[in-house]
Formats: C-alpha cells, structure tokens, sequence
C-alpha cells in the first residue's frame, strides 16, 4: 500500500468511529442479506461480534503504516477463523458487505480514489488471513 492509500483509509476510518454501533448493524445485515449460508457461523446475539468486529477494524486501519506489528494478529485471526468454520471464499462476501457499509457510513466521501485504498487494504489484510487460516488446516 502507499502512504496516500493508507492515510484515506485511517481518515476515512476516523469517520466511521463515531458511528460504529450503526456501521456494525448495517454491516452484518448486508453480510447475512448476500450470504445467508453463514449466518450459522455467528452467535445469536451479536452485540459482542460487533463490538469485536469493530475493535478489529479500528486496530487493522490505525496499523497500517506498521504492517509488521499488526501482521502476526491478523494471521492469529486468519487461523482462529478457521476454528469458527470460515472458508476462503467468505473472505469475498465479507468485503463487499464490509464496502456496502463503508459507502454507507461515508457517503460522498466513500469515492472512487477512497474506495480503491480501501480495496487495497482488505486484499492485503484478507490474503493474510486467508493465507494463515489455510496453513492451519493443512
């Protein structure tokens, strides 16, 4: 990732804090509208997922420009997602919903150049995980 990628991500990100109960609602009411088939993989009440998947974001996003500090947690997740039944292919659907909510949250300022360094973070942060949790299984 550049440096400019990073910053409209950590920016963009700064925005969605304020409303990250909201953000986290819409996000797993898209991910369960385009994948129903893994519903079965959460727990039933989900206020502590969104506080989690939340805390996560925030910790990914503002570790950005220190990928080597936040790399051995995310593989640890992209290992401990495999525990919980997720498979490679989530990873796509979990994005799109995760872009869904960005576009959301963000509205206007969700653009064309925000939405590419966003892209660009979630491969790199997803192929980590996708990458570890395979190592796992193997």
């Amino acid at each position: 990732m550049t440096l400019q990628q990073i910053v409209l991500v950590q920016q963009s990100f700064v925005k969605v804090e304020p409303i990250a109960g909201p953000a986290a609602d819409i996000f797993y009411k898209r991910l369960f509208e385009i994948a129903p088939q893994v519903r079965p993989l959460f727990p039933d009440d989900m206020k502590e997922q969104k506080r989690k998947l939340m805390t996560m974001l925030g910790v990914a996003v503002n570790g950005l420009n220190r990928l080597d500090t936040i790399l051995p947690a995310v593989q640890e997740l992209g290992r401990r997602h495999i525990g919980y039944g997720a498979q490679p292919e989530h990873y796509s659907v979990v994005g799109e919903a995760l872009f869904f909510t960005l576009g959301q949250g963000l509205g206007d300022d969700f653009d064309e150049e925000t939405s590419a360094a966003w892209s660009e973070a979630y491969g790199l942060l997803s192929g980590a995980m996708i990458a570890a949790g395979q190592e796992a299984a193997a």
